[in-house]
């Protein structure tokens, strides 16, 4: 297939069948990590430049997000083949090869907050207003844009053509909620009684409870931060947590039996997924997204070093869903 743009690449990913023992239970792993940037966080991001209002709709328009970073990564992709001034509100959180990303598409990278890895995501916000309102740039504000949901209607799309309306649960992880909530609502259209599940870490906010530090980057909300309005709950059925530990365990799992590298927050959806699968009746669908490639880990989810200065021991995931887990399909050698 030729393409005029690599914007032209976003979306049309493919599922990855987890086996299970016995199959009476399926899971089946949308790779959203395939699109150009590294995740789903294309979808939104070209939506949401799409839909910015009339009057800063020139591409010569700055625009300015506060990102962990594969908002950033994303929307930096499409400003340098928009030629669009973009400036990234990023935080020591952010994994390194992140920010590194959006400094190699061309786009300016301002490290806010504290460091030590801290999560600052009400500092990013606040930062963004004052340049969109001091210097005039058009702040895309994903976490309550409207065109942030509507992105992941083509996603939804995709599922219905792969799987038609035998999903049975949606399990993804929140973070701003464009990705959970976009995707449940037109999934909803044809399949009312699909049952929806929205993952955050262990000391997020988004379902109640007491706020702590976390180390599961782009999801969740922190304490402190704004429940942004893309969190539609009346489209979620249940909101579950998932710590660090189990989540980072889970993508280790999916690396060394499936060959998937992934990121945290895929890691507590897939946790949460296998905990699904282990009590549905016979015969469910489990979807879950996969939002990010582990390839942005590797200094951090995947380094042992930085695991064990955050006392995070990794467990044996297999052992923990015995008798969930089927081997993974061996092919013979040629």
């Amino acid at each position: 297939m030729i393409v005029n743009s690599i914007l032209d690449t976003i979306g049309n990913t493919p599922l990855l069948k987890i086996p299970l023992r016995g199959e009476e239970v399926t899971i089946y792993l949308k790779l959203e990590m395939l699109n150009p940037s590294g995740s789903m966080k294309d979808r939104m991001a070209l939506s949401m430049l799409n839909h910015r209002p009339r009057a800063l709709n020139k591409d010569s328009a700055d625009i300015v997000e506060s990102s962990s970073g594969n908002t950033a990564s994303a929307l930096a992709m499409i400003s340098a083949v928009r030629r669009i001034n973009f400036t990234a509100l990023m935080d020591s959180h952010a994994s390194l090869d992140k920010i590194r990303t959006v400094r190699a598409f061309g786009s300016n990278v301002q490290i806010v907050g504290g460091g030590d890895g801290v999560l600052a995501t009400d500092i990013r916000d606040r930062e963004a207003m004052r340049i969109s309102c001091e210097e005039g740039a058009y702040w895309t504000e994903q976490h309550n844009n409207p065109a942030n949901a509507a992105g992941y209607a083509g996603l939804a799309a995709e599922l219905l053509d792969d799987l038609g309306p035998t999903i049975t649960h949606l399990v993804c992880a929140i973070g701003t909620g464009g990705s959970l909530c976009g995707s449940a609502r037109q999934l909803r259209t044809r399949i009312p009684e699909l049952q929806v599940i929205g993952v955050e870490p262990a000391g997020s906010i988004i379902f109640g409870g007491e706020g702590r530090d976390y180390l599961q980057s782009g999801t969740g909300t922190p304490e402190g931060a704004e429940v942004g309005l893309a969190i539609d709950y009346g489209v979620i059925d249940s909101g579950r947590k998932v710590s660090d530990r189990m989540a980072f365990s889970t993508c280790h799992y999916l690396a060394q039996r499936h060959g998937l590298l992934v990121g945290g927050s895929t890691g507590g959806a897939v946790y949460e997924a296998f905990s699904v699968a282990r009590r549905a009746p016979v015969g469910s669908r489990i979807v879950t997204i996969v939002c990010d490639s582990g390839t942005k880990y590797l200094d951090t989810v995947f380094n042992q070093d930085w695991l064990s200065i955050h006392g995070i021991q990794i467990i044996d995931i297999e052992e923990h869903f015995k008798g969930l887990i089927a081997d993974a399909p061996r092919r013979p050698q040629i």
